[in-house]
């Protein structure tokens, strides 16, 4: 065999630039001639077999196309848009798993930026044509489950879970504690309060402790202080820089890392004994952290992740208006009065008050589930002050 002849450096441009113009004027017989020329002389430019791989798509050659892909993906396989041809020639061929895998990958490079301007438009086409291929896998699969006895409304949520997360309908969200994490814990965004025996008590006193939080209320929020404090440092910044000394979003802590404000606890003695219905995180100098928060009306929280993934967090809404939204992850909620919500706040989260309300919640964190008695000790030994 002939190892090809290579061309000096002038030649390669001079190539490359005629097969530049002759693509964009229409010519992409010629084009292809002169980048094929170039491949023959054994180039290692990504950006020649980018082009010819563009030319030969251009001339209905599919076959070709894609051997040239496959050259390309090997000198740049971090190729956008080499990677999202090559998912066009897959899903062309029938091949709609490879097809779905490849646009993934390039939806993942191009969602991690920047992406050239001129890229975007196949960038968007791409978002559209995978997420057209997950509709129609995820279509066959309920097909498949109901004609073995599962019908989609049978699903427990976590199979449900699992089939959205294959198709695209999800993102797989991980805790992301900004100070500790504790290994081995389960993914889990919102937890069922009918899973943990103490809620119903906590829950019933609901119209109690909303009185209580009136009676507070109708002497103004000037006892309410920024939730964001400029000494709490970058740690808790992220995308809320906005919020910070910003009274949008508000605090009135009846008891603050594990340190109970005695007035206003006289003043609510039916909300601090409903929390204590809860297995409180106890830790000298650290929790519990007991408070009414107030999100004003148009407000919003970005998103954000907390701490300490050793803890819970429970929200038991109390002044909730039409149009405050929670998110936890993939799930968006609502809150409802008197109804708990329990999560994992070291999962990405956000809340938004869309009404022309202030809205109040009553917070309080307790431990997880999960942690042992003897993890509970170890992990207050570490976090006491």
């Amino acid at each position: 065999m002939i190892a090809p002849m290579p061309l000096d450096p002038q030649q390669e441009q001079a190539l490359l630039h005629q097969a530049v113009a002759a693509l964009q004027q229409g010519r992409t017989g010629e084009a292809r001639t002169r980048l094929e020329q170039l491949t023959a002389a054994g180039s290692a430019n990504p950006v020649t077999w980018l082009l010819l791989a563009i030319a030969l798509h251009g001339l209905g050659d599919p076959e070709a196309e894609e051997a040239v892909l496959n050259r390309l993906l090997e000198l740049d396989p971090r190729s956008l848009r080499g990677l999202i041809m090559k998912a066009d020639c897959r899903a062309l061929a029938g091949d709609r798993f490879a097809a779905r895998q490849f646009y993934r990958t390039a939806l993942g490079l191009a969602d991690a930026g920047p992406v050239p301007p001129d890229a975007a438009p196949e960038v968007d086409r791409a978002r559209q044509a995978l997420a057209s291929l997950e509709e129609r896998a995820y279509a066959k699969r309920e097909q498949l489950m109901s004609a073995r006895g599962f019908p989609p409304e049978s699903w427990t949520p976590r199979f449900r879970h699992a089939l959205e997360l294959a198709a695209g309908k999800r993102r797989q969200y991980l805790q992301q504690p900004t100070v500790f994490n504790f290994p081995e814990l389960p993914q889990v965004q919102y937890y069922d309060p009918a899973a943990f025996d103490w809620t119903p008590r906590v829950e019933a006193a609901t119209s109690e402790v909303r009185a209580e939080l009136v009676e507070l209320l109708k002497q103004g929020t000037e006892n309410f202080r920024p939730y964001m404090q400029a000494s709490d440092g970058d740690v808790r910044l992220d995308a809320n820089q906005a919020l910070v000394e910003n009274r949008d979003w508000s605090a009135l802590f009846l008891c603050e890392n594990g340190k109970p404000d005695a007035a206003l606890l006289e003043r609510c003695p039916r909300t601090w004994e409903a929390v204590n219905q809860a297995p409180l995180a106890r830790i000298p100098g650290f929790g519990p952290t007991v408070m009414f928060s107030l999100l004003k009306a148009g407000a919003r929280i970005e998103r954000h992740t907390g701490m300490f993934n050793t803890r819970l967090v429970c929200h038991l809404p109390l002044i909730v208006p039409e149009g405050c939204r929670f998110r936890v992850g993939n799930e968006v909620r609502e809150w409802r009065e008197g109804q708990l919500l329990i999560f994992d706040d070291t999962m990405e989260h956000e809340a938004w008050n869309d009404s022309n309300e202030d809205r109040v919640v009553l917070i309080f964190d307790i431990w997880r589930p999960e942690l042992g008695e003897q993890e509970q000790r170890e992990v207050t030994a570490l976090l006491t002050s």
